[in-house]
């Protein structure tokens, strides 16, 4: 069977399989039921989600399913991925469901579970409730299957933390950001929070319908963000995705700032602070080559890992690093959260403009990002790549071309039916002709019938 979870949960188009409401209601009796086998006394989970149509009928078939296995289950409501793994571990519940399809557009949706560490759970429970669904696990009916609506209590407890704990000791009266919610589940809380350490605060897309969400806004597209920030002479411009667990950022400039940017900047006040454990940096291999170069040039190693925050996290824990992330945004640290959290990433990098006394612009300097390019093409299967003797070739060819001037990258999407060839090297016309050479092999031996870059 074609495996249902991604590196990012269970993701499709809302209303199909796997995320039509017969399935949705097996996702949540196979976990309800797994998480009863081993719990003392009844189980909990507590569940949120993004500002999208389908969250509601989701969740209800979610809490149909497991309340049906004997779990009780609490409604956050609408509420950012990070905050449902911060409750999940604060109220010591059996898991955390998140209802988001991130990036995503509103007509897909998607299913994220977290442990009771906060971590995203365990590839054997996954396995289990796969299993399950293949089964077609038969669900009891069962009257009164609802979930304790606690939203607001909730909701109230994350801000507290974020306000707290992450923000203490930040004065931020002096401080004007921009806040690009993406129309998703950021809308209230972000504002909320950066008022509440005394930003001025200017919002935008705040104003979801169900079907806004990340509609040409938030971390895809940065440019009205850009605009906004000049216009109102904004020190700083946070872009957030659909469910708020990573930012994307632009300077006082203009400028775009990415997630490897944010690495070099947080990784410098870390090693100031002499809290940069190991000196090391954990990023995956989509990362850019100049981080690497960079932070090398600062004694600072790059370690890289698998695209997927949920591998980052690994390798951090494993190395027990201070930090780590992806160029999409997603930032980890886990002295403050287990989790990628696009408001704890704001908050950390406003922190280190403050105890530098400087402006972004000046924090990125010594960065220099390598060209680089993407070309996604869409495969009807994902076949070894060491099976396509054609891609081989042409791989072989570019690497030989590139010398040890660039870096060649070919992967499969984790959640999509993708095949990813990224390049890096000196000059990007090069790097783009032999990124389409790569993809052309690739569309003539798995293509699907349309392909995208």
């Amino acid at each position: 069977m074609k495996s249902l979870f991604g590196t990012d949960g269970i993701r499709g188009e809302a209303g199909k399989f796997p995320l039509d409401a017969p399935t949705v209601r097996i996702i949540g009796s196979s976990l309800a039921s797994y998480l009863g086998a081993t719990a003392v006394g009844p189980t909990s989970i507590i569940i949120g989600r993004d500002t999208r149509e389908s969250g509601e009928w989701l969740e209800r078939g979610l809490v149909e399913g497991a309340t049906a296995d004997g779990a009780e289950c609490l409604s956050a409501g609408v509420i950012t991925t990070p905050g449902v793994a911060y409750l999940t571990r604060l109220m010591q519940a059996d898991a955390g469901v998140v209802i988001s399809a991130s990036h995503n557009p509103y007509h897909d949706n998607g299913i994220k579970i977290f442990a009771p560490s906060g971590q995203k759970i365990a590839d054997s429970v996954e396995q289990h409730i796969e299993t399950d669904i293949v089964a077609k696990k038969e669900v009891p009916t069962v009257t009164d299957q609802v979930a304790v609506q606690s939203g607001e209590k909730l909701r109230a407890h994350y801000l507290e933390f974020l306000r707290n704990e992450i923000g203490i000791g930040l004065d931020l009266n002096s401080f004007k950001v921009v806040l690009d919610c993406a129309n998703g589940a950021s809308w209230e809380l972000a504002p909320a929070l950066f008022e509440s350490l005394g930003a001025q605060v200017v919002a935008i897309n705040v104003a979801p319908d169900g079907r806004n969400i990340n509609l040409n806004c938030g971390s895809l597209h940065i440019e009205s963000l850009q605009e906004t920030v000049i216009a109102e002479k904004a020190d700083l411009g946070v872009a957030f995705d659909g469910d708020a667990d990573r930012a994307l950022f632009v300077d006082e400039t203009g400028t775009f700032i990415d997630g490897d940017a944010t690495l070099w900047v947080l990784a410098n006040q870390l090693r100031e602070r002499k809290r940069l454990r190991g000196n090391i940096v954990v990023a995956t291999v989509m990362s850019n080559i100049g981080l690497e170069i960079a932070l090398r040039s600062h004694g600072i190693e790059l370690v890289r890992a698998d695209v997927g925050d949920k591998y980052v996290l690994e390798e951090l824990l494993k190395r027990e690093g201070s930090l780590g992330g992806e160029q999409s945004g997603h930032i980890i640290m886990p002295d403050l959260s287990l989790a990628g959290d696009g408001m704890i990433t704001a908050l950390s990098l406003i922190r280190a403009m403050i105890d530098f006394g400087q402006p972004l612009s000046r924090l990125t300097s010594g960065f220099q990002r390598y060209p680089q390019v993407l070309v996604n093409i869409r495969v009807r299967e994902k076949l070894p790549f060491d099976d396509l003797p054609a891609v081989q070739n042409a791989v072989a060819e570019v690497e030989e071309r590139l010398s040890s001037n660039g870096r060649l990258l070919l992967r499969y999407s984790g959640t999509e039916a993708l095949a990813r060839v990224m390049i890096e090297g000196v000059n990007q016309t090069e790097i783009e002709t032999y990124a389409q050479e790569i993809a052309r092999e690739i569309q003539r031996e798995i293509g699907a019938e349309s392909s995208g870059s």
